[in-house]
């Protein structure tokens, strides 16, 4: 899909059902992707990702556009009780 550095590539979901090391790894290749002069649009329910990005963030509810803001923090937007998400380093191994 990237062969052909494509201007948009859509990411759904991209960290789904993976432990936090292939996470990391995958979130790695879309920032260099990103870099590149990808622009990718990402669909995810993991704020650690939003707040990783800080690019532009679009929230939708029920079908409706609730929050776009730009290069803001998703844990400064206020929007009711936030839930402790521990980053994947939090999980590597140590040496």
């Amino acid at each position: 899909a990237v062969v052909n550095r494509p201007d948009i590539l859509l990411a759904d979901e991209p960290t789904g059902n993976l432990d936090p090391a292939s996470s990391s790894e995958i979130m790695n290749l879309l920032e260099r992707i990103n870099l590149a002069g990808t622009t990718i649009v990402m669909a995810t329910h993991d704020r650690n990702i939003v707040d990783r990005m800080q690019k532009r963030v679009v929230e939708i509810s029920n079908g409706e556009i609730v929050r776009d803001a730009e290069t803001a923090s998703y844990k400064e937007i206020p929007s009711g009780p936030m839930p402790v998400i521990p980053e994947p380093k939090d999980f590597e191994e140590k040496p």
